[in-house]
């Protein structure tokens, strides 16, 4: 019978720990290290990023705050936001939804002309579909080109 020193012990247990979790971080590191995608590549064909999370950087411009704003269910959301990212090749418009049912007093995370990596889902709404509007979620009628991010990390660039 073997008995373990508690430093031992220890080491053992994050090796077994270590041994379980790098499997997983080998499949999921692509999605850490996802490349930015570039705002005109996905404005050309915005139908083939319908729903499709990508990682785009560029400049938050316009950054506005919006008013509480209703679901379909009567839920009010709180701390909602808009702004336009603009790369190199093109302009984005992106929304951060609100925190829904609790009151909140928040100003926007970014600043104008802030650099900055945003992960987001696209949504081509001509597809069928809401946006988020300074008047709150809109459906979208199906002559409606609009295209927007919904972002759901957004990052400062420290260059």
């Amino acid at each position: 019978m073997h008995v373990l020193r508690p430093a031992a012990k220890s080491t053992v247990q994050a090796a077994s720990w270590l041994a379980l979790l790098l499997p997983l971080m080998a499949i999921s590191s692509p999605l850490w290290a996802e490349e930015p995608v570039p705002i005109e590549q996905i404005l050309e064909d915005p139908r083939l990023y319908h729903l499709r999370h990508v990682t785009m950087l560029g400049v938050a411009r316009d950054v506005t705050p919006l008013h509480p704003y209703k679901l379909q269910n009567e839920q009010v959301c709180y701390g909602a936001y808009l702004f336009k990212l603009e790369d190199e090749t093109g302009v984005m418009s992106v929304a951060v939804l609100g925190l829904c049912g609790r009151p909140l007093v928040k100003d926007p995370d970014i600043e104008d002309g802030q650099r900055v990596e945003v992960s987001a889902t696209i949504q081509a709404p001509s597809h069928g579909g809401y946006y988020l509007s300074f008047q709150g979620l809109q459906v979208v009628r199906e002559e409606e080109g609009f295209v927007q991010a919904v972002a759901t990390r957004i990052l400062p660039v420290i260059e």
